[in-house]
């Protein structure tokens, strides 16, 4: 045998070695620690949207859209989660969609959202994609490999408020089928032209939305002013689980885009246009109250009747001497039946993707912010 196979004998041996002394060092450090939960109100997890902090160290919230971020390292994260419903969210990894996920039952259980990644910094993003009235969600903790730690995500410069009904929820995006019933498991919010404009210009966002809901008189309902509609809701914490005020004092948004006339005008009783406009400008100044004078975009839903359009024309008359209010040019004849519509006759992905191109223009031109070349 000669001395150069010896060598690499021995090379190979040693590397052998040193592969079977690190394999259980990164085993460890990858395992979840469980016992050692990391509250749902630390400082390091940063919540978007209206959230209710308790102070047994839990953080709850059931308005669809709201989500939470933080950098961690370690390789693994779980969180501490429960629902009084069920609802589904969206799990991002370093700004990767990775899957959803589904969370139901009061019982707090662990859901482990990344598991093995390399131990430096990732960062995690956890977006309920599905509305208030089917859960309330509970974060009451979470919990990182041994070693591991969480840093607070900052705040994006720009941040848009989204206030409407299922259009924005994003009901029936992931279905394809006019026909199809709705199903819980097609409701993504972050396929809906708000997220996806906010994800255009680099924007955190705040959906206040509701499926059903007009601005004063709800889907079906047979008198002009409902008991619940997306006025009262607007003012609240929560959407559905109670009817707490709220202060207005988590989040600033530069525009807030308003989305709401379809429900008012649909089946059972209709209210008059000085009650649907009023109440607009009700709506307007309740915004503009707590944020200041920043812009209102308000839009014509592009299945807005001849009707409803021409009470968006008299609140575009109304408010024409007034300071940033902006009222969107129509949207005729862009979605499609064949091709862009999704469960019980909403838009799917594709059709939300139109009604954003629509927008982005206007949105761009109102508020300075530049086009870019994201992909819709």
């Amino acid at each position: 045998m000669s001395l150069g196979n010896l060598n690499i004998k021995n090379m190979r041996r040693i590397i052998g070695i040193i592969m079977l002394l690190l394999l259980p060092t990164a085993g460890v450090f990858a395992k979840i620690d469980y016992e050692n939960k990391i509250l749902g109100t630390d400082r390091n997890i940063s919540y978007t949207g209206r959230t209710e902090r308790t102070t047994d160290g839990t953080v709850s919230y059931d308005w669809v859209g709201t989500y939470f971020q933080t950098d961690f390292t370690g390789g693994s994260i779980a969180v501490n989660i429960s629902d009084t419903g069920t609802s589904f969210h969206n799990l991002f990894i370093d700004g990767k969609l990775i899957k959803k996920i589904k969370v139901n039952g009061n019982e707090s259980h662990n859901v482990v959202l990344a598991d093995g990644l390399d131990r430096g910094v990732h960062r995690l993003c956890l977006q309920k994609c599905t509305e208030g009235e089917y859960g309330r969600t509970t974060i009451h903790g979470l919990c990182l490999a041994r070693g591991g730690t969480l840093k607070a995500v900052a705040p994006k410069e720009r941040m848009i408020e989204v206030i409407g009904d299922s259009y924005t929820c994003g009901f029936g995006t992931e279905s394809n089928n006019a026909n199809d019933r709705f199903q819980l498991e097609t409701e993504n919010c972050n396929k809906a032209y708000g997220c996806i404009i906010a994800h255009y210009f680099n924007a955190d966002y705040v959906l206040v939305a509701h499926s059903g809901q007009g601005l004063i008189k709800d889907w079906g309902d047979t008198v002009q002013v409902s008991a619940q509609n997306m006025s009262t809701r607007y003012t609240q914490v929560y959407d559905n689980y109670n009817r707490k005020t709220y202060d207005f004092k988590e989040y600033r948004p530069q525009l807030v885009i308003i989305n709401l006339g379809t429900n008012d005008f649909a089946l059972g009783a209709i209210p008059t246009a000085e009650q649907y406009v009023n109440a607009y400008l009700k709506l307007i100044d309740t915004v503009k109250l707590h944020y200041g004078d920043i812009p209102v975009f308000c839009i014509i839903p592009y299945s807005a009747g001849l009707y409803l359009t021409a009470c968006l024309r008299q609140l575009k008359e109304k408010t024409a001497t007034h300071n940033h209010i902006y009222v969107a040019s129509p949207m005729p004849d862009i979605i499609t039946q064949d091709y862009d519509m999704g469960a019980a006759w909403h838009p799917n992905y594709q059709g939300q993707r139109k009604i954003a191109m629509t927008l982005i223009p206007q949105i761009s031109a109102i508020m300075g912010w530049q086009l870019n070349s994201y992909d819709l």
